[in-house]
């Protein structure tokens, strides 16, 4: 995907000003930056959910559509609250699908939990659920924001080991944002921080996979730099 001179404003609040990025398909890319930098704008521009000056791949952005085979995993799971684990997957799959659900589900550790619903889950639960839904669509590009935020740090650990094993199998296009530098460390093949709307740092991680979560990469700290 091919982001040309793209901008957007919220009045007089500049999110974006004049963002020029190619993105790798098949790569992991972490967004990273303050509060108001810009991080979830560029995400949902992504998704074909906003409008914006510019270009996206050669089409204007002051049209846009959501993305086909775009799947999306938010901060707070968005778990529908009337439906149990296994059909929150299923709302997002078509019928002949929903046989890979029992398997996805075992998978992020939710065996035999496939019929709880949201409230009788925990935070790091829910987003295990959300998880597995994303990675259920169909698609390819994921969007993430902030999916480890508001998890123990035993919890996060544990979810961006497995988000790395998901990605390992089709190797599909993400970008997630996080405020983190550490879970961009450890999980991203490249790093953008936005400052003012703008890219402050496009850093490539070269380390191999998979990552130490004790011993992160030497990027780590180029990161908290351009960050601070």
């Amino acid at each position: 995907m091919i982001l040309s001179n793209v901008s957007k404003r919220y009045g007089e609040t500049v999110a974006l000003n004049g963002i020029d990025l190619t993105l790798e398909e098949g790569k992991i890319t972490a967004v990273l930056g303050e509060s108001g930098a810009g991080k979830t704008t560029l995400l949902r521009i992504l998704a074909g959910l906003l409008p914006c000056d510019g270009e996206i791949d050669g089409k204007s952005g002051q049209t846009p559509m959501r993305r086909e085979g775009c799947s999306y995993l938010f901060q707070d799971c968005m778990l529908l609250p009337n439906l149990t684990a296994e059909k929150n997957c299923k709302f997002v799959l078509p019928k002949e699908e929903w046989g890979k659900i029992g398997g996805m589900l075992a998978r992020v550790g939710l065996g035999g939990r496939e019929n709880a619903l949201p409230h009788e889950l925990s935070g790091g639960e829910k987003q295990r659920v959300a998880i597995a839904r994303a990675f259920l669509f169909p698609h390819d590009l994921l969007l993430m924001d902030e999916p480890f935020s508001s998890l123990d740090l035993a919890i996060k650990r544990s979810l961006i080991s497995l988000v790395y094993e998901l990605w390992e199998e089709k190797k599909n296009t993400v970008v997630f944002v996080t405020h983190d530098v550490r879970e961009a460390a450890l999980l991203a093949h490249r790093a953008i921080v936005l400052k003012h709307g703008k890219i402050a740092l496009d850093l490539p991680i070269g380390a191999p996979f998979p990552r130490k979560f004790l011993s992160p990469p030497e990027e780590e700290t180029l990161l908290m730099r351009a960050l601070l």
